[in-house]
Parts: structure tokens; sequence; C-alpha cells
């Protein structure tokens, strides 16, 4: 853990820096209206760059998800500006938007969030179908699978997996797009205390690797040590730990 310092430069950082990042500016977000009114982030301003991952520690309901939102383009902030692989994502329409997600944002969910139906390799190859023709070809699914130690498995569906190999297949699943940006949802929540330094060690190597701009969200504290940056979120606000 490095705090406000500058990161650990990745393997191929230096490849990285023509993507921009992630950089969120004096930005506001209130849910309900008029005494129900909630101030769910108060003025929060964040740079990820390209190759870092930065982790957000916080109690529940201190804004963390609302921040994912609206660095992922799913909620739209009430003033500031997210800017997202270069563009102003508070400045676009709906439709841009959704392009700017499905095109450079991925996600990572909570036990890995995958079909049941599908296999590790076709769980990767489903959100290649969704690509516009313009877009990055995006990464071999079979070689990314085996980047994470899933070559193994790849013909293997969700409920043959152990925990922490669901979460392998789902980091993999959102790093096949080849994003610029990188969101993570609590990703040890289901894991020991093994498995889960394991999985956070990969996504702080896959987004040194590949230059992806990547935030978690996490209660764990324990891993916050393979993370280039670290803030804490209370009642919205937003401060780096030394």
């Amino acid at each position: 853990m490095t705090g406000q310092t500058t990161p650990t430069a990745g393997p191929q950082e230096a490849g990285a820096t023509d993507r921009p990042g992630l950089v969120m500016e004096g930005v506001g977000l209130r849910h309900g209206d008029g005494a129900e009114t909630v101030q769910a982030l108060d003025d929060v301003d964040l740079v990820v760059r390209p190759g870092e991952l930065a982790a957000i520690v916080g109690p529940s309901g201190a804004g963390k998800s609302s921040l994912l939102a609206v660095a992922g383009g799913l909620a739209r902030p009430d003033q500031g500006t997210v800017t997202l692989a270069g563009v102003d994502l508070t400045a676009a329409g709906g439709r841009a938007r959704a392009k700017l997600r499905r095109e450079h944002v991925g996600f990572v969910f909570q036990s890995g969030n995958l079909i049941p139906a599908l296999s590790a390799v076709d769980q990767l190859r489903l959100p290649m179908r969704f690509r516009p023709r313009r877009a990055r070809s995006g990464r071999d699914p079979l070689a990314l699978l085996e980047d994470v130690g899933m070559a193994g498995k790849a013909d293997r569906r969700p409920h043959q997996l152990s925990g922490g190999e669901r979460q392998r297949v789902g980091i993999a699943r959102a790093l096949v797009t080849e994003p610029s940006v990188l969101l993570v949802d609590e990703p040890t929540a289901a894991l020991d205390r093994a498995r889960s330094h394991e999985i956070v060690r990969l996504l702080a190597r896959e987004a040194g690797q590949y230059g992806v701009a990547a935030i978690m969200v996490t209660h764990d504290h324990d891993v916050l040590e393979h993370c280039d940056t670290v803030y804490e979120m209370i009642d919205g606000r937003l401060t780096a730990l030394a």
C-alpha cells in the first residue's frame, strides 16, 4: 500500500499511458427529495491512472456503491465532472454513456455474477458478441483464461467452480473487451483469507499488465497491501489514506 504516493509502475505501464484512466472532479450525488434527501457523494475528487489499482474502504451506506455507479456511467452526478477514457461522461447523453460503458468499462461483481448455463470460456465470448464492428478486437478468451489460471477449467460451468475460481472467471470476463476502467465490487466477500489475497493480487497484476485504471470497493482491510492507493469514504466524502 502506497497511500497518496505515486504507484509502482506495472509491467506495461509505459505503453498504457496513451489510454486515459478515470478522473472525477467535485462530484456530488443526492438520493431522494426534500427531507429524505441523502448526500451520497459530497465533492468527490478522484484520479485513477492506467495500471493503478485503487481501493475504497468505508462503512456500509457511506457512498461506495454510488461512486462505482457514477464512475461507470450508470448514474449521472448532480454536480462535478467524470472523465472516462478521455470523454466527459457528465456531458454525454444516454446513448453515448451506454457506448462508453460497453467499450471502456469492465465490471466485476461479488461472487463473479456468472451466467449459470455458460461454461467459463463462453462467459468471456458472450460480451464480444455485443461489441460494435469498429471497436477494439478484444483479447482471446482462452488466452485470458490461461492468464488468470483457469485454462484447465474453460469448459466448466459456474456450479462446478469454487468461489475463487468464479471470481477469476469474472475478472477475465471484465477484461476480455480491453476496458480502460475496471470497477470491482467486494470481490473477496465470499472468500477465505488466502483466496482473498490471491484474487486482489490478480487484480493488481492484471491492471498493471494491461494498463487498466481499476477501482475496488472492499470491506477487507487485509488485502489493501496489494493496492497502489487506498481511500476511505465516510458520509459521501472521499479521503486518501497515508
